[in-house]
């Protein structure tokens, strides 16, 4: 019964930028995530615990928009946004603008286990991450060459549309565990070149990550501002609870229907309670992999 799905971010894919080394680096990164989370699932754990690890391994690895190699704000900054929610009694923990803090997941998730609030931002997240015994990291150890130059490309770019990201977006995982619990996680150093202070959809529950056990649980990728105009992760809850539509054509109706329609580029993934995964995008690509109720692993980018 057991499922995870994982993402790492969706956009535009030059394939000048796809070889077949990033290819299998890509892929690998992904089952490396998918294990992590399965592991926990197959030894009986909940789901919670399951997304978090998968959204470590991911936040570790420079290859994508989390943690290391997190993109660079106009004003050279990293700052780190990440957010998580428990299906069984819809808790939450989210933590926006963060500079020094090595895993975003980790410290939304003490927001959520040890403080009454839900999210919290900037420095008042960085006192309370030093007061949980985090050890702060420089914001230096979030960058890497590869995002530099991408900053570089952003900020010569004559105009808003002269440059885009090989991949823009986010990490993700979404989970079932035995018990019929559903979770959700995501992180993010947000958009390349973005204004200082910025904030996107990943730390804000309903938009770019909702989980509860009577639906589905989903974790989103692509461009923030729309996400949340179109609350994109709620609304596919709803249309399951109140629409009665499966997983699937929930996703769907979303990602291709309103989130389009307001000119937004991006994916989900889904896990529903039956353990029906949806991985839906509407950009070139989406970095996405599962592992199914039957165990089958599979992961993709194109």
């Amino acid at each position: 019964m057991p499922a995870i799905a994982v993402h790492g971010g969706a956009g535009d894919i030059p394939p000048a930028e796809l070889t077949p080394e990033r290819e299998a680096a890509y892929r690998t990164g992904l089952e490396q995530a998918l294990r992590a989370g399965q592991a926990i699932l197959d030894a009986g754990g909940p789901s919670l615990d399951a997304v978090v690890a998968a959204v470590q391994v991911l936040e570790e690895n420079p290859l994508f928009n989390a943690g290391r190699g997190a993109v660079i704000a106009a004003n050279g900054i990293c700052e780190l946004d990440a957010s998580l929610m428990d299906g069984r009694d819809l808790r939450a923990g989210a933590v926006t603008g963060l500079r020094h803090v090595k895993s975003p997941i980790g410290l939304a998730r003490l927001v959520m286990d040890r403080s009454p609030h839900v999210m919290l931002a900037g420095q008042g997240a960085e006192e309370f991450a030093l007061e949980q015994g985090l050890e702060p990291v420089a914001n230096r150890y979030f960058v890497t060459e590869r995002r530099q130059r991408e900053l570089a490309a952003a900020l010569n770019a004559t105009d808003s549309t002269g440059y885009r990201e090989a991949l823009m977006g986010t990490v993700g995982a979404v989970a079932l565990d035995a018990g019929g619990n559903l979770a959700a996680a995501t992180s993010t150093g947000g958009m390349t070149g973005k204004r200082w202070g910025r904030v996107g959809d990943s730390p804000v529950i309903g938009a770019g990550t909702y989980a509860a056990n009577d639906c589905c649980a989903v974790s989103a990728t692509g461009h923030g501002e729309f996400f949340i105009r179109a609350t994109v992760a709620h609304e596919i809850a709803s249309l399951m609870r109140y629409a009665g539509q499966g997983v699937r054509e929930a996703a769907e109706t979303v990602v291709y229907g309103q989130l389009r329609r307001l000119g937004g580029e991006g994916g989900v993934i889904v896990v529903g309670r039956d353990g029906t995964i949806a991985m839906p995008f509407n950009s070139r690509g989406m970095l996405r992999g599962s592992i199914d109720a039957q165990g089958h692993l599979t992961t993709g980018i194109l």
